[in-house]
C-alpha cells in the first residue's frame, strides 16, 4: 500500500508538470494566467510596484533610476553537516545583460568558494549565458572539489536509514552520515561548456564538451582485509564494471536542443524550458570507457493573477538515463546531477543514485509583502525514482516524496533576484536550505 501511495504522488505531480502548458491562458497582454484565477484572489492595493528590501532603507525619489545592466549578490555561506564539519565561505550569482534590455535575456552565473573544518574546498561557477539579441546561449558548468559525501548504494529503495537530523545546508552540500551511508573523500574536477546558436525565437541547437575527474577516491569503509571482506556500492560497481577504485575519467561530447520563453531564467513569471541533451563519452577523448547518456528536462511557469505575476505554480520535470555502456559510480544520474545542482529538497545531493532516474517537482510562489511584495513564500513537493538493474530494481518501483516551504527576501527587483530559505522533509530526512537563486 505505502508504495501504491507514493506511485500515486508521483504520477500526481508528473501529469500536472507534463500538463503545465495545456492549463495556460494568455490575455491580449501577453501575460501568463490560469483561467478563472483573478476571481480568487483579491484585487491588489492601487499603484502597488514589485519593490526591493534595499528601498525601505533609500529616501523616495522623485524619478527612479534606470535599472543597472550588472549585477551581484554576495551572501555569507554558513552551514554545518557531518560530512564537511563546519562550513565557511561566499556564495551568489552574478546577473547582467550583454546587449539591449529591449531584446537580450539577462544572463546569469551562480558562484561558491568555500572551506570547510575537515580541509575540504568547494567551489564552482555554473553559466547560463545569452549574447547580444540572444543570438547564442551558453551553458556552464565549472567546479574544482576537495571533498567528501556519503554515498547510500544504487535504487530509491537503498538503503532505509534511521531519522536524520536537520541540517543546514548550502544548496544540498554535504550530508548526513550514519551506520547505513558509506561516506567517501575525492577530489573532483568538472568542466562542461556547451554552446547552443539561435535556429528561430527562443528555439536553439549546439553542441558541447564535458570533462569529469574523480580522482584520490578514498571509499573509507571499503576494507579488503578483514574476514569477511568489507565491501561498499562504490567497490563492487567498479569491479563488476571494470573501473578502478580510486580514479576515473568522463570525457565526452553533447548534441544539445533547448526550447527557451522565460521571461527571466533567475526567477521566472511565465514561459516554459526544455532541454534535451545526448552525450557520448569516447576513449580516444580520455574517458576509462565508451558510455552515453540522455538528459531530458521540461519547466513551466503558469501565472494565478494577472495583477500580481509573483503569484504562480512552477513545475519541473526530468529523466537522466545512463544508455550505453557502463557510467562510472559517482557520475551516474543521482539527486542533485542537475546544472545548479537544486534538485530533491529534503535530501542531500547524491542521496539517492542509480543507471537511470527520473525527477518531478510542483512549487507554488507567492507574495506575503502587502502592496511591495518584498517577502514572499514557497511551498513544494518533490519525487524521484532511480533504478538498480543490478538487482532488478525498476524504475518507479521505489519512489522517495517530500515536501517544503520557503521564504523569499526580494534583493534586486530588476534581476528579480532572492535570497532563499527553505526547509524541506523527506522520508526519514530533512534539512534547512539557503541559496541565492531560485531552485529552478
Amino acid at each position: 500500500m505505502k508504495n501504491r501511495l507514493q506511485l500515486f504522488l508521483w504520477l500526481l505531480v508528473f501529469l500536472a508538470a507534463a500538463g503545465g502548458l495545456s492549463a495556460q491562458k494568455v490575455d491580449t497582454t501577453g501575460n501568463t494566467a490560469l483561467a478563472g484565477a483573478d476571481t480568487v484572489f483579491a484585487k491588489p492595493e492601487k499603484d502597488c510596484q514589485q519593490k526591493a528590501i534595499g528601498d525601505l532603507f533609500r529616501k523616495k525619489e522623485k524619478a527612479p533610476k534606470p535599472p543597472k545592466k550588472f549585477m551581484v549578490l554576495v551572501l555569507p555561506n554558513i552551514s554545518s553537516n557531518p560530512s564537511n564539519g563546519f562550513l565557511l565561505g561566499v556564495g551568489g550569482t552574478f546577473g547582467w545583460y550583454m546587449g539591449p534590455k529591449e531584446n537580450t535575456r539577462v544572463s546569469s552565473a551562480p558562484f561558491t568558494v568555500a572551506v570547510t573544518s575537515k580541509k575540504q574546498l568547494i567551489t564552482f561557477v555554473k553559466s547560463n549565458i545569452y549574447t547580444k539579441e540572444n543570438k547564442f546561449f551558453l551553458q556552464g558548468d565549472w567546479r574544482f572539489y576537495i571533498y567528501s559525501q556519503p554515498t547510500y548504494g544504487l535504487g530509491t529503495n537503498a538503503p532505509e536509514t534511521g531519522n536524520l537530523p536537520s541540517e543546514i545546508h548550502w544548496s544540498g552540500e554535504g550530508g548526513s552520515t550514519d551506520s547505513l551511508s558509506f561516506p567517501m573523500k575525492f577530489n573532483y574536477v568538472k568542466f562542461s561548456e556547451i554552446i547552443n546558436m539561435r535556429i528561430k525565437e527562443n528555439f536553439y541547437a549546439g553542441i558541447g564538451y564535458h570533462f569529469d575527474d574523480y580522482y584520490s577516491i578514498n571509499d573509507e569503509k571499503l576494507n579488503l582485509d578483514t574476514v569477511p571482506r568489507l565491501v561498499t556500492p562504490h567497490s563492487v560497481y567498479s569491479d563488476t564494471n571494470n573501473y578502478s577504485r580510486v580514479h576515473y575519467v568522463l570525457s565526452g561530447l553533447s548534441a544539445n536542443v533547448v526550447y527557451d520563453s522565460r521571461d527571466n531564467q533567475a526567477n521566472p513569471y511565465k514561459g516554459i524550458y526544455a532541454n534535451i541533451n545526448y552525450r557520448y563519452n569516447f576513449k580516444f577523448l580520455g574517458s576509462d570507457q565508451d558510455a552515453s547518456e540522455l538528459w531530458m528536462e521540461f519547466r513551466s511557469y503558469v501565472g494565478l493573477s494577472k495583477k500580481k505575476p509573483r503569484n504562480l505554480i512552477a513545475f519541473w520535470v526530468f529523466g537522466d538515463f545512463n544508455l550505453t555502456g557502463n557510467l562510472p559510480y559517482m557520475t551516474l544520474p543521482s539527486l542533485g546531477g542537475d546544472q545548479r545542482a537544486r534538485s530533491g529538497r529534503g535530501y542531500v545531493n547524491g542521496r539517492y543514485r542509480g543507471k537511470n532516474l527520473v525527477y518531478s517537482e510542483i512549487e507554488w510562489r507567492f507574495p506575503i509583502w502587502p502592496c511591495s511584495n518584498i517577502i514572499g513564500g514557497v511551498i513544494f513537493v518533490n519525487a524521484t525514482t532511480t533504478d538498480n538493474p543490478h538487482r532488478n530494481i525498476s524504475l518507479f518501483q521505489y519512489i522517495q516524496p517530500a515536501v517544503g516551504f520557503g521564504i523569499r527576501v526580494m534583493v534586486n527587483k530588476y534581476f528579480r533576484t532572492n535570497i532563499n530559505l527553505d526547509f524541506a522533509i523527506g522520508s526519514k530526512s530533512s534539512g534547512f536550505y539557503f541559496s541565492g537563486q531560485e531552485t529552478f
